[in-house]
């Protein structure tokens, strides 16, 4: 039964909820941290997730060879083995600038400077890189900070249902856009699995995207919500994912990704409490590359609307507002509340 009530605001401005999320809710899923398309054979790249510097490799081989991925340093003195940032680059080896200890792609140990000089027996099998959990599905490459998350087809169970074919089609990353939000991360979640505001709040952008509120489908999932309207000769799809994600398909093969990724660290969650980041991707074939900047535009157009909205909620809710009752078109919102509410064990916690 879904749920007739919106989570409480406190849970949204408490410290102690924001240093839970980590290894209650955050580490119980899988995130996605690159293409795929920018991760090719005999090449490395690093990103960022939750303050955990992370270096993703894909090892060359006959066939295709999957993606791995490792914690972005190294075993002897804990530094980075590759700087962060950019796209993913030729690496034949990946050698430490400390003490040049030097591994492959597999995250094995090949040689350490003057072995010979260790003061207790030195064996290079002891000394591999901390691996974390790595899939490729669709055109991405995801990464879990633990190594028992939910599988992943269960997180994606709605999409698997009903747009695999779609999904699958491999296409480049178009364009990447980050933004700064003064909201806690669930309020922006949230906002975008809102199908009430839409057509008021969007109506000369997002509402002519999806159509009329009378054409709208939902569908629910343990994990996931969808909203599906129909789009020229096909659908479009609207995905609410956990933990804050949303995946947008067209029927002409484009592909979106938003999330909302706290902005505080592992050593600092209470910093996530009113700031997140929102993360922009845009995939699809590579003949719609020269208008990927009017896409990103578009995009950003009905998103600037709901910053506004947002970061006025993050003052409302601040105010220890009780929020008011669910409407039949936010159900997709009392739907993801009931997981994390679950996840995060909110009853065995207080206000404040």
């Amino acid at each position: 039964m879904v749920s007739t009530t919106f989570m409480p605001s406190w849970v949204y401005t408490s410290a102690a909820v924001a240093a839970r999320e980590l290894s209650h809710y955050a580490n119980r899923f899988w995130h996605p941290l690159a293409a795929a398309a920018d991760l090719t054979a005999g090449s490395a790249l690093t990103v960022e997730l939750l303050g955990i510097p992370v270096l993703l490799t894909r090892p060359s081989g006959e066939g295709e060879v999957a993606p791995r991925a490792f914690v972005n340093r190294c075993p002897h003195r804990g530094v980075a083995l590759q700087a962060t940032g950019g796209t993913g680059a030729a690496c034949r080896r990946l050698i430490c600038p400390y003490h040049g200890w030097t591994y492959d792609l597999q995250g094995q140990l090949l040689a350490a400077a003057r072995e010979s000089d260790f003061l207790e027996r030195f064996d290079r099998a002891d000394w591999p890189l901390q691996a974390l959990a790595c899939r490729e599905l669709g055109p991405l490459i995801w990464v879990a900070l633990t190594a028992d998350p939910l599988p992943l087809e269960h997180q994606l169970d709605l999409v698997l249902q009903e747009a695999a074919d779609l999904f699958a089609i491999p296409r480049p990353l178009l364009a990447r856009q980050q933004r700064p939000l003064a909201c806690n991360w669930k309020l922006a979640h949230d906002n975008t699995l809102d199908d009430y505001h839409v057509a008021i709040a969007h109506p000369t952008t997002l509402h002519r995207e999806q159509g009329p509120v009378r054409d709208y489908r939902h569908a629910f999932s343990a994990h996931g919500t969808l909203l599906a309207t129909p789009h020229g000769q096909g659908t479009f799809y609207t995905f609410g994912l956990a933990p804050w994600t949303h995946l947008l398909l067209w029927p002409d093969q484009r592909l979106a990704l938003i999330s909302f990724l706290p902005r505080g660290s592992t050593a600092a969650p209470a910093s996530a409490l009113d700031q997140c980041s929102m993360d922009v991707w845009l995939f699809g074939p590579a003949a719609l590359a020269a208008k990927a900047a009017g896409w990103m535009d578009d995009m950003q157009s009905f998103l600037e609307e709901d910053r506004r909205l947002v970061e006025s909620a993050q003052r409302g809710y601040g105010s220890q507002l009780t929020p008011g009752p669910v409407h039949r078109l936010e159900q997709r919102i009392v739907q993801w509340q009931a997981l994390y509410h679950r996840l995060m064990d909110l009853d065995s916690m207080h206000p404040g």
